[in-house]
């Protein structure tokens, strides 16, 4: 642990990758978000909303995937930004049985969580457009099982590029010119969680730390994507609002397009795809946040 901080409580850190963390920006990052969560309820109007995104992802893939209709699956998609964009067209061309299979084998307990999600990604059409995959294997093993699997998305950290939030918070002069030699596997988000799980314990956090811990990352890296963000992730994440607008997003917490009733999910049709009707009437708390962020 690379903080320097006196903390309340102690988080065991599993063995795995040194990683030289700045408490420093931490801080300021935490300090923002309860400023910028503020006008739209607060950070604990997030907290739940990420407990029933969980309870959602839960339920529907309780007994794995054999169950799951095409609209359920959709449903899910529509909670990870960068999937919904791009899913309608390859959801279409592959169809909801050969995906079902993909979600089985990824939500069979045997093998270590990473290695289950690279054999996921492997399973797909390859292509620079297809880097989405790997956020929606990412998010549903997260979302089904969130105390035992951190989450493990593209803009938490990308060791092939270099990216994600957890280059803003290292301890470096210029995280620019840092060279960040850690790999984007298991060992090193569990590390990555820990060590976000003692600050938040000892900044006060005592309860849902794992949603604090998800709603920070997310929001260190959306002040990335404001400062600097390139146009491949202002087409993803951008839209015009109050600060907690792209957090929200790439929590997937503004599935609901509030003009509308519908999701942002389109389809090969270019029509928006329409929740389930068992699941509409429990998405209050997503349509009421983003119209008390847009009134």
């Amino acid at each position: 642990m690379m903080f320097g901080l006196r903390r309340k409580s102690a988080t065991i850190v599993p063995a795995g990758p040194v990683l030289d963390l700045s408490g420093d920006r931490l801080r300021r990052a935490l300090a923002d978000l309860a400023t910028a969560a503020g006008p739209t309820g607060g950070v604990e109007r997030y907290v739940t909303a990420l407990h029933l995104k969980s309870s959602l992802f839960r339920e529907l893939l309780a007994d794995g995937a054999a169950g799951l209709t095409a609209t359920e699956f959709l449903d899910l998609a529509a909670f990870i930004a960068p999937v919904r964009r791009r899913i309608g067209p390859v959801f279409d061309r592959l169809g909801i049985e050969w995906m079902r299979a993909r979600l089985d084998a990824l939500l069979r307990p045997g093998e270590p969580a990473d290695a289950r999600l690279a054999a996921f990604v492997e399973a797909f059409p390859t292509g620079k457009d297809m880097r989405w995959v790997r956020d929606l294997g990412a998010e549903i093993l997260h979302f089904t099982d969130p105390d035992a699997i951190p989450l493990m998305t593209r803009w938490v950290w990308d060791a092939r590029v270099g990216t994600g939030a957890l280059r803003e918070i290292w301890h470096a002069p210029d995280v620019d010119a840092a060279q960040i030699m850690v790999e984007d596997d298991l060992a090193t988000f569990l590390v990555l969680r820990a060590e976000i799980d003692s600050f938040l314990a000892g900044e006060g956090v005592f309860r849902d730390r794992v949603w604090y811990a998800d709603l920070l990352i997310s929001h260190v890296y959306a002040g990335y994507i404001n400062d600097r963000g390139g146009q491949y992730l202002r087409n993803d994440f951008t839209v015009e609002g109050d600060p907690m607008q792209h957090t929200r997003r790439m929590l997937g917490l503004d599935a609901v397009d509030t003009e509308t009733g519908r999701t942002r999910l389109r389809l090969v049709d270019g029509s928006a795809h329409e929740f389930g009707g068992s699941l509409r009437a429990r998405l209050d708390l997503f349509s009421a946040e983003d119209r008390h962020a847009n009134p």
